[in-house]
């Protein structure tokens, strides 16, 4: 049980990282008298660090063992989370957020990677059911976590309330979790790998999160420069002995169908938070406090059924709920298209409430089956792949999704649409991503993830 709380922390400090600093944007800007665009890169800064690391988080664990670089990313976490609450202007806050994400891309990739470890083989779905409330918990606990610290005793608390978190769960990983493995001989870390493939994914996630979510003049160069560089990265890999991922891996059907799946979901999870609140606002005319409260809905789902997929995937296998999980998906985007038109806010909330534990099931089975058999020694790259691709979805989905909205509403002000555009372009946002979970259907057919339900333990077989 504690080697499963010290991961659950982990994962709670990661989330936190994320959701609870939002709501102190306006506050930071008065504390450092700078511009909203400004204070923004405090959140940026963390994403690009933890979309950048992620991966090579994941292959520093499989060289120099999980357990000792999880501690030494919750030790980072923590001393980033110490300079950030003791920030005497805005460039050092931003700098220690970016030396916190390098501490939250061990957290995220580590954590999937130790499952495998800490628990007996039948347990693994309920275990990844775990992590995904505690990600769920964070995501709802960090906006009104954040908004009683910055009322209370003011923004830096926001940050220092993770160290002790940090250092908690640092002893509990160094005490309870298993040792590590002897490193394998031959391997090494890939330096060039990791340099380009940073570059491209750097380039990538500031071309759609630089401008705030919106296209900006740079965006066609720095997607150019994210294709390069990741072409380069390739023919890279192909050229060294101990490669930063393997080629072959990627090939295999199973996790290429998995990350391709990962991509898709979570930019249709996004496009509840891209679109969502501009709907309930224009098209159901709410207050600013109900949307938040709504908004609300969808993490409070995730918390209370992430350990039940978890349950679920150990009963019924990863194959058969991996499919189960994307139908019911495919559902709640169609219901999020059409019911809160219909229906107004019921509408919605029961859409919401049909899409959310679809995700859950479908994260806890993928997860599930990717690293069940994965060998111990590409365990951190690989579930590093796994995070890397839900980021690139979130980030993705942030500037994708909302440029469908802004086309199907009909102005690039969506804020000045009527409450009719603001319907319309709900329906055709979410039947847009109604598309992309039918695709995610067709990867994991494609890909060999799609099984009948079995009663007992999970028999998937994944490629490392």
């Amino acid at each position: 049980m504690l080697p499963l709380v010290a991961l659950a922390l982990s994962v709670l400090l990661s989330s936190l990282g994320i959701s609870s600093p939002n709501v102190a944007l306006p506050e930071l800007a008065v504390a450092f008298s700078a511009k909203l665009q400004a204070v923004q890169w405090v959140i940026i800064a963390y994403l690009l660090a933890v979309t950048v690391l992620i991966v090579s988080a994941g292959r520093l664990g499989d060289l120099y063992g999980h357990r000792r670089v999880l501690v030494g990313g919750l030790v980072v976490f923590s001393l980033a989370s110490l300079v950030c609450g003791l920030a005497p202007n805005l460039p050092v806050l931003i700098g220690a957020r970016a030396l916190q994400g390098a501490g939250a891309s061990v957290l995220m990739a580590l954590t999937v990677a130790m499952v495998r470890d800490t628990v007996p083989k039948d347990k693994t779905g309920s275990a990844m059911g775990l992590l995904g409330t505690m990600s769920a918990i964070g995501t709802a606990l960090g906006p009104s976590l954040g908004g009683l610290l910055v009322a209370g005793p003011g923004w830096p608390a926001i940050f220092l309330v993770m160290v002790p978190l940090g250092g908690l769960a640092a002893l509990l990983a160094l005490r309870f979790l298993p040792a590590d493995r002897p490193r394998e001989a031959g391997e090494g870390f890939d330096p060039l790998g990791t340099l380009l493939l940073a570059l491209a994914l750097g380039a990538y996630a500031l071309a759609v999160t630089g401008g705030g979510g919106a296209l900006t003049g740079l965006t066609p160069a720095l997607i150019l420069v994210a294709v390069v560089g990741f072409g380069l990265f390739l023919f890279a890999e192909t050229a060294v002995r101990s490669p930063l991922v393997s080629l072959p891996a990627l090939r295999e059907p199973r996790l290429a169908a998995s990350l391709v799946m990962n991509i898709l979901v979570s930019t249709v999870m996004m496009a509840t938070l891209v679109v969502g609140p501009f709907f309930l606002a224009i098209g159901l005319g709410l207050s600013v406090a109900a949307v938040g409260l709504v908004l609300s809905v969808g993490p409070l789902v995730s918390t209370l059924s992430g350990i039940p997929a978890g349950r679920i995937v150990d009963r019924f296998g990863a194959n058969a709920i991996v499919v189960a999980g994307l139908v019911q998906m495919m559902v709640g985007a169609l219901a999020l298209a059409f019911a809160p038109v219909a229906f107004g806010l019921p509408g919605y909330v029961v859409a919401i409430a049909l899409l959310t534990p679809g995700y859950q099931l479908f994260q806890a089975a993928n997860n599930t089956a990717v690293m069940m058999n994965v060998e111990a020694g590409r365990r951190g790259v690989i579930s590093g792949l796994l995070s890397l691709s839900r980021n690139l979805g979130l980030i993705t989905g942030a500037s994708l999704m909302g440029v469908v909205f802004a086309l199907a509403v009909g102005t690039p002000d969506v804020a000045a649409a009527t409450p009719d555009a603001a319907g319309f372009g709900l329906t055709v946002t979410f039947c847009v991503a109604a598309v992309m979970v039918l695709l995610a259907i067709v990867a994991a057919v494609a890909g060999g993830l799609a099984g009948r339900p079995r009663r007992g333990a999970i028999q998937p077989k994944a490629g490392g």
